[in-house]
């Protein structure tokens, strides 16, 4: 019974989940305590002192918790994780080609050739639809520009056909000379051009004589006196007639006259002794700018300023 028991002990104290649950027992820390410090499932923490690797996705979480439990428990993690299943380094595959070995797709490295490599639909779906979006997005564009298009292309084969007629020279009609005879042979002018001939001494000397025959004054036709009778004389229109008469008296005054459309028709400064009129559409808005030094007629009338005017300037309208 004792090698038995022995054999047990000797069984346990090699495994990895018996050191762990030792080293947390002897620092008197429990299991769910660990648990939170750790901030792992109460359950990962027992099955790894259970030495349950099964629990584990796999030997690197597994040997991950063990080292974060002897750190926080203040042990040597090397004893575990001796006791541990090892993680597996990973490998790279050998190349002796050297740098002038030819390039050599993933499919062929593998040696698998192109025609095993399965087809996916994905592959031609994703350029379909991307040809597909580029068309929706220019159909309206291309639909106008057929729409602007088409019309046109019609009415310059409509016009080819009249264009090409009217550029052909139209026939000229075959008609007969008429035969002139006595009868509708034009009459000759009373001044003949002769034309110019050979320069020659016969030619040079008869000149004179040909030319002096030739042109021979017209008799002047007999007129009959018309009497013209002298045009009616047109009577000036009246001028416009001065509404306003303005005159500076003692000094310089200046005027405004504004129409009934606010169009300013007048406006001036007088000098002393200087008189000046107005006229415009009724009703006409006038301001003098002094009332003391200026005399004004309204239609030929004399105008008191005095009733109108206030520090100096006179202002009223004129109906």
């Amino acid at each position: 019974m004792s090698e038995l028991e022995g054999g047990a002990s000797a069984a346990a104290v090699s495994s990895a989940g018996h050191l762990l649950r030792q080293a947390r027992e002897a620092a008197g820390v429990h299991v769910a305590a660990l648990a939170v410090a750790l901030k792992v499932p109460v359950s990962k923490l027992e099955a790894l002192e259970a030495d349950r690797l099964d629990a584990f996705p796999d030997a690197v979480f597994a040997r991950a918790l063990a080292s974060s439990v002897c750190r926080n428990l203040h042990v040597d993690p090397a004893p575990v994780l001796a006791l541990l299943p090892q993680t597996q380094a990973p490998s790279l595959a050998a190349d002796d080609g050297g740098i002038n070995a030819p390039f050599k797709a993933p499919h062929q490295r593998r040696g698998r050739p192109l025609s095993e490599l399965r087809f996916s639909p994905t592959l031609l779906a994703v350029p379909v639809l991307c040809l597909g979006a580029l068309l929706i997005y220019l159909w309206p564009h291309l639909a106008a520009y057929v729409a602007v298009k088409a019309p046109e292309a019609t009415a310059q084969s409509a016009a080819a056909p009249a264009q090409a007629e009217a550029l052909e020279p139209p026939a000229a009609p075959e008609t007969a000379a008429p035969a002139v005879t006595e009868e509708n042979r034009p009459a000759k002018s009373a001044v003949e051009v002769i034309p110019a001939a050979a320069p020659s001494v016969a030619a040079a000397a008869s000149a004179p004589a040909v030319a002096a025959e030739a042109v021979k004054p017209a008799p002047a036709a007999a007129t009959s006196p018309v009497a013209v009778a002298p045009a009616p004389a047109v009577a000036a229109p009246p001028a416009a007639e001065a509404i306003l008469s303005f005159s500076a008296t003692t000094g310089t005054s200046w005027i405004k006259v504004t129409d009934a459309k606010g169009t300013v028709t007048f406006q001036k400064t007088l000098a002393a002794g200087e008189t000046a009129t107005a006229t415009g559409t009724p009703p006409l808005a006038v301001v003098v700018g002094r009332a003391d030094a200026t005399q004004v007629q309204v239609r030929g009338n004399p105008f008191d300023l005095t009733a109108v005017s206030r520090d100096n300037v006179a202002r009223f309208e004129v109906k």
